[in-house]
């Protein structure tokens, strides 16, 4: 085997990605983890009931989060108009999946919560799916879940903060 060549500036710039191509990588995987995401949504959603669609799966986690929250706070926290949340609460009111309760410091205002049925029901839903992500990534170690876990809620948190600043 002959000598091994100096590497040069040429060489490693060839060999080492552009510092936008990571952003570039980056938008590709999140294009394709939303779209699967929606899949997932979905049926999430129709775990809970069968009539829901997969914006509901996160509004009603959310609520049972945040009790008693109201519909103009689910609007800001889902980057949503408030006529978006007041026609989502409203099927999942129909549906027997959360109460509205008179704000009894602004009567003009509601509460919203989950009823025992939609908190058994999300439930129900949530237990399958953190089961479903323990068996996909079953090969993957603990602290490595860890790590996108907090990677993932960084990400979140900046993308919100940085739109918030626009």
């Amino acid at each position: 085997m002959g000598p091994v060549p100096p590497e040069t500036p040429a060489a490693d710039a060839a060999d080492s990605p552009a510092p936008d191509d990571a952003y570039v990588e980056l938008e590709r995987e999140l294009r394709t983890l939303l779209r699967r995401a929606g899949a997932v949504a979905g049926a999430m959603a129709r775990r809970i009931h069968p009539d829901l669609d997969a914006s509901a799966y996160p509004l009603l986690a959310h609520i049972a989060d945040q009790p008693g929250i109201r519909g103009s706070e689910l609007a800001a926290h889902f980057g949503v108009g408030r006529a978006t949340i007041s026609r989502q609460l409203s099927r999942l009111f129909d549906l027997g999946l959360v109460a509205r309760d008179v704000d009894p410091e602004d009567s003009r205002g509601q509460l919203i919560t989950l009823t025992p049925d939609g908190r058994t029901r999300l439930h129900a839903a949530h237990t399958g799916r953190v089961a479903s992500i323990t068996e996909a990534l079953s090969r993957w170690q603990p602290d490595d879940v860890a790590t996108l876990a907090g990677l993932l809620h960084r990400y979140s948190d900046d993308v919100v903060r940085w739109n918030a600043s626009r």
